[in-house]
């Protein structure tokens, strides 16, 4: 069972690490295992969703996403976007930019340097109104309750993290961007430019956010109707013509998985900027991640267990505001790939340790509740 779901995955995985070793050494072999991990672990969210939307739809259905979807979540997210990102912020042409990237590394790593202001702040808030959304909304399920309750009950402030966002993106302009980092260590005032791309961040997130919502909003009118006519069908002792119904609502399925599968995309490919400006090895690392994510979210639909870690989304959220911050700080100073990698899987680890110390106390909390009942009845008879 593993093997067939995980299979394509452990050989993309090995493919992808030798042409890591073989393109940048054992360097590039390290930033391509953190990048795929750094992947899964922000996907691990995305997976949970897809698996519990896809097993409302039909096996073709199912199919269709995870071939035509994982293509484009591959090579389109993953391959494109940071070409596109770089031709933009650059001003290039984007075969240009994949030449230069192919060809001239340092011309290349010239351009990426000094875009670098202006991707950071795309993608600094961009991530970090996915953290603030996240950590403001009042979750049944919490991690760290000493700080997610009284952040919860400030999220009930309308529009609260967009206000946020925008102070701390007020704020590093008038600080980091004031002293950018650019191509051979000089600092340069890039105030204008971060101000701008991080109000295009934020555009860019609310704007996949409302197309999400619109899909969803969508799916679940499908699936009123449907259900209307079930209840009408039954009435009447008619047959009803589920097939059409079927086939609307798992279209609207598709659209709208394609979007939330995008609008998680951006967290990888963005939080990959914070780690490398290569996108050889951030194609490699970003694409195993992607063949995981595909897998993970098989093997979820297959097993019906989503909820065995509870924290991973947690640990995963936290981890994307981490990088937010981070990419914000390298509008000015520069970090170590391998300590904004570890930052990170560290967040990942924590979460996942806490799910499985909170999965054997409730374990043992049933288990000692079924041996007292039985020593209650025991002890009547």
């Amino acid at each position: 069972m593993l093997l067939k779901t995980f299979g394509w995955s452990f050989a993309v995985t090995a493919i992808g690490l030798v042409a890591a070793v073989f393109y940048g050494g054992w360097t590039g072999f390290g930033v391509v295992a953190i990048l795929s991990i750094l992947e899964i672990s922000l996907s691990f969210d995305n997976a949970v969703v897809n698996a519990g939307i896809l097993k409302k739809m039909n096996a073709f259905w199912q199919k269709i996403f995870l071939t035509v979807g994982v293509l484009i979540a591959v090579f389109g997210m993953r391959l494109v976007f940071p070409v596109v990102i770089v031709a933009i912020s650059a001003q290039l042409n984007p075969i240009d930019a994949v030449d230069l990237a192919l060809t001239d590394k340092d011309q290349y790593q010239q351009y990426v340097t000094d875009a670098h202001p202006a991707i950071a702040a795309f993608g600094g808030m961009f991530l970090l109104m996915i953290f603030l959304d996240f950590i403001f909304e009042d979750r049944d399920i919490k991690w760290l309750a000493w700080l997610e309750r009284p952040l919860a009950k400030l999220g009930k402030v309308d529009m609260l993290s967009v206000c946020i966002a925008l102070i701390v993106l007020l704020i590093s302009s008038m600080t980091f961007a004031a002293h950018a980092h650019q191509h051979g260590g000089t600092h340069v005032d890039k105030a204008e430019t971060v101000l701008l791309a991080g109000i295009a961040g934020l555009i860019t997130y609310l704007a996949v956010g409302g197309l999400s919502s619109y899909f969803e909003d969508k799916l679940e009118e499908e699936e009123e109707r449907e259900h209307e006519a079930e209840e009408q069908a039954k009435r009447s002792g008619k047959q009803q013509s589920a097939v059409l119904l079927a086939g609307k609502a798992a279209f609207f399925m598709f659209l709208y998985l394609e979007v939330l599968d995008a609008s998680f995309s951006f967290d990888g490919v963005i939080g990959a900027f914070a780690i490398t400006n290569d996108i050889v090895l951030m194609a490699l690392g970003l694409g195993i991640g992607a063949m995981y994510v595909r897998s993970l979210t098989v093997y979820l639909v297959r097993q019906g267990t989503l909820d065995d870690y509870v924290y991973l989304e947690h640990g995963a959220h936290y981890a994307i505001g981490a990088l937010a911050v981070i990419l914000l700080v390298t509008i000015q100073y520069e970090i170590n790939e391998v300590i904004t990698g570890l930052v990170g899987v560290v967040l990942i680890a924590a979460s996942f340790w806490s799910s499985v110390r909170r999965n054997k106390r409730l374990a043992e909390a049933e288990g000692s509740t079924e041996g007292s009942g039985k020593a209650e009845v025991s002890s009547g008879v």
